[in-house]
This record gives C-alpha cells, structure tokens and sequence, in this order.
C-alpha cells in the first residue's frame, strides 16, 4: 500500500500580511493566547510560522462570520 503524507505548509508573518492580516505582533499573540487565531510554530530563535492550513480556516470562519453580525446599519 502506498501511503503519501502530505507535507504541512508554512506561513510566515510575510505570508500574513499578503493574506490581508496586518495587525501588530503585539495582537497576533493576544489572539493566539486568547485562541483567536492559531498558534505559531517556533522554527529556530525568534523564528516563528504558523500552518498555512489553519490560517486559511481561521479566514474562511471569519468569512463565514459575515453571515450572523451586523458590525454597523446604515
């Protein structure tokens, strides 16, 4: 039987800005702390990625969230 296992693919804080989340790292820690956004992955030292896997379903549920909150009416 031939098994392939897919390799995860990382997103650096590069990565999230091309998302569209461009928020300090200050918030992205808080949210994380807070499970408001997935947890990072420590590499080496101060070098840090998340899965790109979960970030793209934290946008998708944000997407979703659309949906059920009225932010403002006009």
């Amino acid at each position: 039987m031939n098994i392939t296992m897919r390799r995860p693919v990382l997103a650096s804080r590069a990565d999230l800005k091309r998302l569209g989340i461009s928020v300090s790292n200050s918030t992205l820690l808080r949210w994380e702390a807070r499970g408001r956004f997935p947890r990072r992955i420590r590499m080496a030292g101060t070098s840090v990625a998340w899965l790109l896997s979960e970030v793209e379903d934290w946008v998708t549920a944000r997407a979703a969230e659309r949906e059920h909150t009225h932010y403002a009416d006009f």
